[in-house]
């Protein structure tokens, strides 16, 4: 009886181990598409979401002042330009 237990219990660790295990690369990402342009004039947030065990990129996802939400290619060249001068402008807030 007690090895029948053992083997109950080896199933049920094997089970856990298996469902703990990380999906594939870029299964949990928020962004499965992404765009290379952006109209910065009708921006109404920007989050930029670093690298994490579930996502291995960085993700950036912008949301207009009609509330559509969608995701930029943080590679593209205009993207980053873009980024660069929304850092750079002054704040009215200040």
């Amino acid at each position: 009886m007690s090895g029948l237990i053992k083997v109950l219990l080896l199933l049920a660790a094997a089970v856990c181990i298996s469902t703990a295990m990380p999906n594939e690369a870029g299964q949990n990402c928020l962004c499965q598409k992404t765009s290379n342009t952006t109209d910065g004039s009708k921006l109404k947030d920007i989050q930029i979401y670093p690298a994490t065990n579930f996502c291995d990129r960085v993700e950036i996802v912008v949301t207009t002042r009609a509330g559509r939400r969608y995701c930029l290619n943080p590679q593209s060249k205009v993207v980053k330009d873009r980024l660069i001068r929304i850092i750079k402008k002054p704040s009215l807030s200040s």
